[in-house]
């Protein structure tokens, strides 16, 4: 083989070496791109179901104060409505703070 045989055959070795390095980076390149597709696909799931939980478990503990607050304003109107007002006791009361003041 001549020399410049020897070059023509190195040279078409590095182009099929330089070919399989940009077949390679490419493949890694889709591999790498998937994964991420992957992961953000599972992280999002994972994301949404935490968020799922935490708003039924909010939701929950709304509606437990909602219903405290409703029984505590019942036991106060109940109050108020079997407490008998003393109108002369607090006229009394009063005549005494505002003849004192005058």
């Amino acid at each position: 083989m001549n020399n410049s045989g020897v070059l023509e055959h190195l040279l078409k070795i590095e182009a099929e070496a330089a070919a399989l390095v940009t077949d390679a980076q490419a493949e890694a390149d889709k591999r790498i791109s998937e994964g991420e597709k992957q992961n953000r696909a599972a992280h999002e799931a994972r994301y949404q179901e935490g968020a799922a939980a935490l708003e039924a478990e909010y939701q929950q503990e709304v509606s437990a104060v909602r219903e405290r607050c409703q029984n505590e304003l019942s036991a106060f109107r109940e109050k108020l409505e079997t407490t008998e007002t003393d109108t002369g006791r607090f006229s009394a009361v009063l005549e005494s703070l505002f003849a004192g003041a005058m």
